[in-house]
């Protein structure tokens, strides 16, 4: 995962996320470690390896290194209306992600975390980083990502979806959509991935009819996942006329 590592360590570099100093006393640092995932294409290839340098937020206290945490976030049923409405008026959408999105978010408290593991040869208990961007893990750190979009409103309409750093864009205006897009790869290092195709488990296929949405790489994936990639298909949940006996070997939970 050296890629994933190194790719976080930049963004973190190019963001100014912290500045290292001594401790102040009376303060307290909340924890922090290394999270490894892999990122999967729609047809199950590997697309990227990631890495994320997450803080321990359950040690923060309240009104001390965090207030308030909510932020809205995009659900399916909203992602399906929008590509309805999408098609209807036959309008482009797009797709992008943004990297390292959290680490873009402007921190109103005073947090520090401790030196990431790997940071520096000698450990110092004394040394922390005071945080200036947000990071992941922080409680707040969801509304600070979300506070970083702002509307407005000059008579076209640019649709803006957002799951964490997913993005879907759509409008009536292809001008103002790659306005927008220009002005984000300003503020953020933007991954354009083009038409939408696969989105939070969803396939997407756009053709002159209309579009297409499916669950098929998800539901390989459950099938994989419940060792059940290899049974036979039923019409039916069980056999009609089933007899039940009371003493009857229990179904596995976890599995049903």
């Amino acid at each position: 995962m050296e890629r994933g590592s190194d790719g976080i360590n930049k963004g973190i570099g190019k963001n100014g996320t912290w500045e290292v100093m001594t401790l102040p006393r009376g303060k307290k640092s909340v924890g922090c470690k290394w999270a490894f995932t892999v990122k999967y294409k729609a047809d199950d290839t590997i697309e990227r390896y990631k890495a994320r340098l997450v803080a321990k937020g359950f040690t923060q206290t309240y009104d001390i290194d965090y207030t308030k945490t909510f932020a809205p976030v995009a659900k399916l049923n909203t992602i399906r209306v929008l590509l309805s409405l999408a098609t209807n008026l036959d309008w482009p959408f797009h797709q992008f992600d943004i990297k390292n999105a959290f680490l873009n978010g402007e921190l109103e408290e005073e947090v520090f975390m401790t030196l990431p593991p790997g940071f520096c040869k000698e450990e110092d208990e004394t040394r922390v980083c005071k945080l200036k961007k947000s990071l992941y893990g922080l409680k707040q750190s969801p509304r600070a990502w979300f506070d970083r979009f702002a509307k407005s409103n000059d008579g076209r309409m640019t649709i803006l979806i957002v799951y964490v750093d997913d993005i879907i864009l759509t409008g009536d205006n292809t001008r103002e959509m790659d306005r927008l897009k220009k002005v984000l790869a300003t503020e953020f290092e933007v991954k354009d991935l083009g038409q939408m195709q696969y989105f939070l488990g969803i396939e997407v296929t756009k053709s002159k009819k209309g579009i297409s949405i499916s669950h098929r790489k998800y539901v390989l994936d459950l099938l994989i996942e419940t060792d059940m990639l290899g049974c036979k298909p039923s019409d039916i949940p069980i056999k009609t006329r089933k007899r039940t006996e009371s003493d009857g070997i229990p179904v596995d939970r976890e599995r049903y």
